[in-house]
């Protein structure tokens, strides 16, 4: 099944129901990836597939688009017809949500994830009528021993990410699954980054003899659209390279990967203590706490997510503009899927690896595991930082010089440069230094510069305030609304949530009173300490 890879196919070009193409149209897709131009019309001919593609290649639409069309031929049957296997709950809704999104337009078809971590009896009423499961295989196995899930009509079993959910120790329990499909008339479809012997075993024991291998040439399994870099960093300065990295570069969101879960909670409460929108993930958080996390992150209101390799494996977002390895990682092969997760949809991504001493050595074993050239960086200066930012105010300024009428402010500087001994440069400059928040002492200018719209409050109308003392200073919520009532005149009933930390607190306020609170509580000491208080988007 070799296919010249330079050959680009299009969706429209496949033998597929029209309501397919709908919603392959509306989710934005035109030509198929590799993986998809391979592995869909071999899927379609009824051949087992064993397919060997990373995460981010395009693969649930590959096994979602032969099953789907599959299904909707026989839409008629209220029974499960395909099983797909994922090895995280997050891998598992993520792939429903894709798989429903291309069957939008085919009705009578009905998709459900399903998971442990669920209530099984509400989960059990969901089945009802659901032709194409998705789910972990602990509890797609449950389903089928309190024979919840039936597979009199199921013809097509999808193990998608294989290699991880052996890695979790879910080898028997697939097996299980497979003893429960009559094999002659089972359709068996794997996809795997790595072939382990395990895997091999499988498609051995579980596949057709005429199974198609695909395999994704190895050179798309590292990404190519992504600049990598690392930096020499002693552990004490990490935290500091790291705020200098994000303050020079902006990224829309960004991951960061630490090796250990302790590490994780330190980085988040470090970065939430200098303001940063950070959040952590890893294997210690309870469901509904991952998930409200991940919601945040999908939804841009946490822009930097401190995860752990196995945390990370259900993030699939798409405007990732950096990741950084603040801990290099355990194994080669994670280095892959966690730099894999910037530079997706033919965006353009960066990735930072922080190295310290000897480590030097791994950083090399990982270049040539990859094929790839990871290049040494300087950490940026205050002054590269200032003159990244420089660079970005000019880039505001000069499309404002294009877009926008200034005559009243050319005439309003004219008069100020023909009254005082000013140049207009003076006053440029004036501007810009003012702009960058290096003039320590005018306070006041640099409060009217803030934007209360986006400091992440979670109650509309509010803003959301970043004070420097918390728990640790023996500070209770009391306090801050004591000293916000008194000082702001601010009735207490209209203070918001207030959230303390051990070094910190955040407090929310109404947008309209933002400024007077700022200004009331700038000389104000809090159980003795004396404090400063800013907009939490004040980095």
């Amino acid at each position: 099944m070799e296919k010249d890879s330079m050959e680009t196919l299009r969706f429209n070009e496949l033998d597929v129901c029209s309501e397919i193409l709908r919603g392959v149209k509306e989710m934005g897709f035109e030509e198929m990836t590799p993986i998809q131009a391979q592995a869909i019309p071999v899927a379609m001919e009824g051949y087992d597939v064993i397919g060997q593609a990373q995460t981010g290649t395009g693969k649930t639409a590959a096994f979602g688009i032969p099953v789907l069309e599959k299904v909707y031929q026989n839409r008629e049957i209220k029974h499960p017809q395909a099983l797909v296997l994922c090895p995280t709950r997050e891998l598992a809704v993520q792939a429903a949500e894709e798989i429903r999104r291309l069957a939008k337009y085919m009705h009578g078809v009905k998709v459900l994830p399903i998971y442990g971590g669920q209530d099984i009896s509400k989960q059990i009423r969901s089945l009802k009528g659901t032709q194409v499961i998705i789910g972990t295989p602990g509890r797609v196995m449950d389903h089928l021993r309190r024979k919840t899930i039936r597979c009199d009509y199921v013809h097509t079993i999808v193990l998608d990410e294989a290699d991880e959910m052996l890695n979790m120790g879910f080898r028997e329990d697939i097996e299980t699954v497979l003893e429960y499909i009559p094999n002659d008339e089972r359709q068996t479809i794997l996809f795997s980054a790595t072939m382990p012997k395990a895997i091999l075993d499988i498609t051995q024991n579980y596949q057709k003899p005429d199974a198609k291998m695909i395999k994704v040439v190895k050179k798309e399994l590292t990404v190519p659209k992504i600049e990598q870099y690392y930096l020499d960093v002693k552990r004490k300065d990490k935290v500091e390279v790291l705020t200098r990295l994000l303050d020079f570069y902006e990224p829309k969101l960004s991951l960061v990967f630490c090796n250990t879960k302790r590490m994780v909670d330190e980085l988040t409460e470090t970065l939430k203590g200098r303001g940063y929108f950070a959040e952590g993930l890893h294997g210690d958080m309870s469901q509904a706490q991952r998930d409200r996390v991940m919601k945040s992150f999908r939804s841009g209101k946490t822009d930097i997510l401190i995860a752990t390799d196995v945390a990370a494996r259900g993030i699939d977002v798409d405007d990732v503009e950096a990741v950084f390895n603040y801990d290099i990682p355990q194994d080669d092969e994670y280095y892959v899927h966690r730099i894999g997760r910037t530079g997706r949809a033919g965006r353009t991504g960066r990735s930072f690896t922080f190295i310290k001493g000897k480590e030097v050595y791994k950083l090399k074993d990982i270049m040539r595991y990859c094929k790839t050239k990871i290049y040494a960086m300087p950490v940026p200066s205050l002054y590269d930082v200032n003159q990244m930012k420089m660079e970005k105010i000019m880039e505001k300024v000069a499309t404002t010089i294009e877009e926008e009428d200034l005559t009243q402010m050319i005439n309003m500087i004219e008069g100020q440069v023909n009254e005082a001994d000013y140049t207009a440069m003076d006053i440029a400059a004036a501007f810009l230094k003012m702009y960058l928040g290096q003039n320590e002492a005018n306070e006041e200018y640099k409060d009217a510069q803030f934007d209360f719209d986006n400091t992440g409050a979670e109650e509309e109308g509010m803003a959301r305030l970043f004070i420097n003392i918390g728990k640790a200073q023996k500070v209770k919520a009391k306090d801050i609304l004591g000293a916000i009532a008194g000082e702001a005149n601010l009735p207490g009933k209209l203070v918001g949530a207030i959230d303390l930390y051990d070094k910190y607190t955040f407090v929310e306020v109404p947008k309209e009173n933002a400024r007077d609170v700022l200004e009331a509580m700038k000389n104000v000491k809090i159980k003795g300490k004396s404090i400063n208080i800013e907009p939490a988007n004040a980095r």
